[in-house]
């Protein structure tokens, strides 16, 4: 490894704030993102208050997966329009397979979103 990489060192505070940066940008710039967020939050604090610890870790598992997937599309379509402002087939047939991850995410989101909230309804 070169000093290059050893002099800064290990800064997780730095880390933090720059995940924190990119969440930020994504949920305040990108409407879909935020409103996954939206919609997923009522359902986990629901499977918390209801104790249903398996819920409350699939949930978050189905809402990382749709986050996680939601900001490698925008990244790449971003990256796409930096690299090729004008309209190009390969362009557009990366930001198409990009879509289709996320929305391959999205339909598994909404389904552990809509069978665990049917689920919490029948335990009130």
């Amino acid at each position: 490894m070169s000093n290059k990489f050893r002099s800064s060192g290990y800064h997780p505070i730095r880390k933090l704030k720059v995940i924190l940066a990119g969440l930020h940008v994504a949920v305040v710039t990108d409407f879909s993102v935020a409103y996954k967020v939206i919609l997923s939050v009522p359902v986990l604090v629901g499977a918390f208050l209801f104790r249903q610890w398996i819920d409350v870790g699939l949930i978050l598992l189905a809402m990382g997966l749709v986050l996680i997937s939601e900001l490698f599309n925008s990244a790449i379509e971003v990256l796409c329009d930096f690299v090729e402002p004008q309209q190009n087939d390969r362009i557009r047939v990366t930001k198409d397979i990009a879509a289709a991850a996320a929305g391959l995410s999205i339909l598994v989101w909404a389904a552990i979103l809509v069978i665990e909230s049917v689920r919490l309804f029948q335990l009130r």
